[in-house]
């Protein structure tokens, strides 16, 4: 089956948008504020072959979409799915959320030598140690010098941050579904939820560093503004209590 990088929506994105019936809209008194932290939270690196390609787990389903793309594309030889489940995807995924991206993977064409499967993972610290794990036990850890992080695009910023912590030699490239936000928002079907998570991985941005879990990074002040606005506006429901 043929892919082009960064091409239509992708397969499972329209199949979502068909799925809700209709346009999921941003409320306009927010737009400008959320457009701020999704621009934010996505590092903008350009798409590079690597050693390896990582799909981190939770609830879209777009990773590992996007994750066949890159792969079809000469990407990478080799893609790991790494996750468990968490309260919003145990319904949805319920043999776990790397084994159901395997299963995507596998369905458009992604043969089954070319994929691992982490299944453990609860968080992406874990994803990232757990997966430095499997490639130790398949014999495989030594030879990686490069790995590409996708993810869903809010994730991008915490996961590169977290990354660079817990693996320090490896080049960390970070990738996501190349949607538009209105499309991506769209493509969720849940514009509370995208909203609730933007505001939640914001706030890690600075909130792991302090913990010891992620690099430090600079935080714009528009950034920092825009964040305190959506959090008076009730967008509280992914945000760590002691962050």
């Amino acid at each position: 089956m043929p892919f082009l990088l960064g091409g239509l929506r992708s397969i499972e994105a329209i199949g979502q948008v068909e799925e809700v019936g209709m346009l999921v809209r941003l409320p306009e008194e927010h737009r400008s504020d959320v457009e701020i932290l999704w621009e934010f939270n996505q590092m903008g690196h350009e798409v590079r072959p690597v050693d390896v390609g990582i799909g981190l787990g939770g609830h879209d389903m777009g990773v590992a979409t996007y994750a066949v793309e890159l792969y079809h594309a000469g990407m990478f030889p080799l893609a790991v799915f790494t996750g468990a489940n968490a309260p919003t995807t145990t319904e949805r995924f319920p043999r776990g959320e790397a084994v159901h991206f395997r299963e995507h993977a596998i369905a458009l064409g992604v043969p089954t030598e070319a994929i691992l499967v982490e299944p453990m993972a609860t968080n992406t610290g874990d994803n990232v140690d757990f997966t430095r794990v499997l490639l130790e036990e398949h014999g495989l850890l030594e030879s990686i010098r490069s790995v590409m992080l996708i993810s869903r695009p809010y994730q991008q910023r915490r996961s590169h941050a977290i990354c660079r912590k817990r693996w320090p030699g490896v080049d960390v490239t970070c990738a996501s579904l190349p949607l538009a936000l209105d499309d991506y928002v769209t493509s969720i079907g849940d514009v509370d939820r995208v909203m609730n998570m933007l505001v939640g991985d914001t706030q890690r941005v600075w909130a792991y560093p302090a913990k010891g879990w992620a690099i430090e990074q600079e935080v714009p002040s528009q950034v920092m503004a825009a964040y305190q606005r959506l959090v008076e506006a009730g967008y509280t429901r992914r945000l760590l209590r002691d962050g």
